[in-house]
């Protein structure tokens, strides 16, 4: 097999924790100039690629301008930086649990999206933690979802991003999640979960479908009062949405969500009333670079359990 050759390193540095968009052209294409096919690739206008061009905005593997008149060239390389538009600002700290040479274990709060995407860029666990540790070769081994909060991974050389990564791919980390949801005395617990999953494209909320199972979680009571419970949640796969869906199954929706069993829409930005009562509690695994087993734990709080009046008034 032919090995892929790596794109080369970007001549553009980070701007705000976040990494220049790059653009890899066709093999094949009708196209006269760069500028030519990024009209046609890009959303952005005609208008807005020609700023950008005019401006040296946009440029080569040498850190050269390229120019409205650049010959299309196969395989070519360009760089820039995407135009961030305001974004609200959390206003919740990131915890850094532990740091050494190898890895960085974040403790993410509730509603700060862990990567860069769509219109959330620049108030991402990423890029803060890029610009606050000043490591700007961070990256995640996984992620989590924005609305939920607790332990993330990210590692710190380039080059051993793939070994954690995969301790996720191969299921060789435990996980464990607690959240607060209504209390079911009929529910028989605890019990394991077991569904086929399916997250559509541009489809908010993921759906249980017939077929072989793809998503399994364990579900533990841990305690209960005034009708609200704490539940223990062990997922054995990683399915968007897996443990929501799954509570949702059971008849106990965790406190907070937004899509299930009912969807409202989107948490409009700088809406950080009550948030989704879901914390990443727990990551375990034996570090693949240095052979440390490492056990971490979150020490946030899901504020629903310990003050519900003042979750619930937001």
């Amino acid at each position: 097999m032919r090995r892929r050759t790596p794109p080369p390193p970007s001549p553009l540095p980070q701007l705000h924790g976040v990494d220049p968009v790059r653009v890899r052209l066709p093999a094949a294409g009708g196209w006269a100039t760069v500028r030519d096919h990024l009209v046609e690739r890009l959303a952005a206008g005609a208008a807005v690629i020609d700023g950008m061009l005019d401006g040296g905005r946009i440029v080569d593997a040498d850190g050269r301008p390229v120019a409205r008149d650049t010959p299309y060239t196969p395989g070519m390389y360009v760089w820039f930086h995407r135009d961030l538009a305001d974004e609200e600002r959390v206003p919740f700290p990131i915890e850094v649990v532990h740091r050494d040479e190898h890895v960085v274990l974040a403790d993410k709060p509730h509603f700060l999206a862990t990567t860069p995407r769509g219109s959330h860029v620049a108030e991402t666990a990423l890029a803060r933690l890029r610009r606050d540790l000043g490591v700007p070769a961070l990256s995640p081994a996984h992620r989590l979802d924005r609305l939920t909060a607790g332990l993330v991974l990210f590692t710190v050389r380039p080059e051993e991003r793939g070994a954690y990564q995969s301790l996720f791919r191969d299921r060789q980390v435990t996980k464990e999640y607690e959240a607060v949801a209504p209390y079911d005395p009929g529910l028989d617990l605890p019990r394991t979960v077991r569904s086929r999953i399916v997250k559509e494209r541009g489809v908010l909320a993921a759906q249980e479908v017939a077929g072989e199972p793809n998503a399994v979680s364990r579900v533990e009571l841990v305690e209960h009062r005034d009708g609200r419970a704490r539940y223990r949640l062990l997922p054995r796969t990683g399915q968007t949405h897996q443990l929501r869906v799954h509570m949702n199954a059971l008849g106990v929706p965790i406190l907070g969500d937004p899509l299930y069993p009912v969807v409202t829409g989107p948490v409009a930005p700088g809406d950080f009333r009550r948030p989704l009562q879901l914390l990443a509690r727990t990551l375990e695994f034996t570090d693949p670079i240095t052979g440390r087993r490492h056990r971490f734990v979150s020490s946030r709080v899901l504020r629903s359990w310990s003050s519900y009046d003042d979750w619930a008034a937001g």
